[in-house]
């Protein structure tokens, strides 16, 4: 039971993904934490996370956003994901279960506190190291990096191309860091990497349905169901970590 669960989670992730840019580690990260633990959560996701957004960094790099502003966003993330992997390494798994439910709930408490509220593009280019920072920490520590990282781009209201295009490359560059980072403390296996490229699979088949559905419907669809089911999970992986 808990593989089919696993692999509906990589499956909608996937599906999220090509029709906004993200909903991988979002969705999926906190799935596998409830079905297993963090640190298998992370590294599962690390080769999916990587390649899927490889494919979207190339297929829209020319409308992210400027060159400035993707090495300090990306090069911010790539910083605190190291940071993020040494306390996913130390730290004990009730502990890291409650902080990925709390980042859960920050973002959805993030969304859905000011919908409307639009951060100014030069306001958001003095911001874009330190939300960078931010968001690798917390996909170091948790496999979720949205509360920073999404929240701060959605901010901004970019087009759903710059929003892809800027996003992808942002965890292209934190993945890349992240991969040898998890190996450097040893939670890094083969066997988990082996796993990590079936579910590579999952979003790939996954993905395409996304971008279709992204072209047609209104985000506000996929908003709803990305925030009602992390809603669910953060609730369960709470309750389960505290009860």
């Amino acid at each position: 039971m808990s593989i089919l669960l696993a692999v509906l989670a990589i499956l909608l992730g996937g599906v999220m993904k090509g029709a906004i840019g993200a909903g991988v580690p979002v969705i999926a990260a906190p799935a596998l934490t409830m079905l297993f633990n963090v640190q298998t959560a992370v590294v599962i996701l690390v080769v999916p996370n990587l390649l899927s957004n490889i494919w979207q960094a190339w297929q829209f790099r020319a409308q992210a956003m400027p060159r400035r502003f993707l090495v300090l966003f990306a090069g911010g993330g790539m910083l605190g994901v190291a940071v993020g992997t040494w306390v996913l390494a130390v730290l004990p798994q009730e502990s890291l279960s409650l902080l990925v439910a709390l980042a859960v709930i920050a973002y959805i408490g993030l969304r859905l506190a000011k919908p409307g509220w639009t951060l100014a593009r030069d306001t958001a280019n003095r911001l874009c190291g330190p939300a960078g920072v931010v968001g690798g920490f917390l996909q170091g520590a948790t496999g979720i990096s949205a509360p920073a990282s999404i929240t701060f781009l959605n901010a901004m209201k970019l087009p759903r191309e710059a929003f892809i295009g800027t996003i992808s490359i942002f965890f292209v560059a934190m993945t890349a860091m992240q991969i040898p980072a998890l190996w450097s403390v040893g939670l890094l296996s083969m066997e988990k990497l082996a796993l990590g490229f079936g579910a590579l699979g999952l979003v790939f088949l996954s993905m395409p349905l996304g971008n279709w559905l992204g072209k047609r419907a209104s985000p506000k669809v996929f908003d709803i169901i990305m925030l009602g089911t992390l809603g669910a999970i953060a609730i369960k992986i709470v309750i389960e970590t505290v009860f």
